[in-house]
């Protein structure tokens, strides 16, 4: 009489065929061994660790002179990042007029500044922390503002002169760099 025939994952491959798939699927040992190799996806690589933001949401005393204008006018600095989150497309005085004209006739300026640390999370791989983006700016607006501005400020952005002058000190600097020379290629 012939054995028993053996489990699926028991059959040694066969000579030259690439390694069987690790994605949890149960396959035909034929399936396993002759599939191509995964590549992956758009999405999966879109989908990398999100990255820790650089303080925390009620660190605000790291920045005293910012933390006391968010405090008594939240219009300015949410202004100033919107113009660098937006990269220059809006100006640091047309957000902050649309902030304070949201926030006088509805009252919920959170849910438009709320849009913006989403964005500024999805530019930057940062983590939806410690909730979601609109509880952070609904129940500590002028926290998650400063946590953004000072979060901006660290990735190197001098937030008072805005998009347009941030990007001229970047191509300066880039310009004033020498480009290397390949050694056993000097006179």
């Amino acid at each position: 009489m012939y054995p028993p025939p053996k489990p699926y994952g028991d059959y040694p491959p066969p000579p030259g065929a690439a390694a069987p798939l690790a994605t949890g699927i149960p396959m035909s040992s034929a399936e396993q061994y002759y599939a191509p190799p995964s590549i992956p996806s758009a999405l999966q690589i879109q989908s990398q660790a999100p990255i820790q933001w650089s303080t925390g949401l009620c660190d605000c005393c790291d920045d005293v002179s910012n933390c006391c204008i968010t405090c008594f006018c939240p219009c300015i600095t949410f202004g100033q990042i919107a113009e660098i989150i937006d990269r220059g497309s809006t100006s640091c005085g047309t957000s902050g007029a649309l902030y304070m004209l949201v926030m006088c006739v509805t009252g919920c300026s959170c849910l438009y500044s709320c849009f913006y640390r989403s964005k500024m999370r999805a530019q930057y791989s940062l983590r939806e922390k410690p909730c979601c983006d609109c509880c952070v700016h609904c129940f500590c607006e002028t926290c998650a503002l400063c946590q953004e501005y000072r979060e901006l400020k660290r990735r190197g952005f001098d937030m008072k002169v805005g998009w347009i002058v941030n990007m001229e000190r970047q191509r300066r600097q880039a310009a004033m760099i020498p480009p290397e020379t390949p050694e056993g290629m000097t006179r």
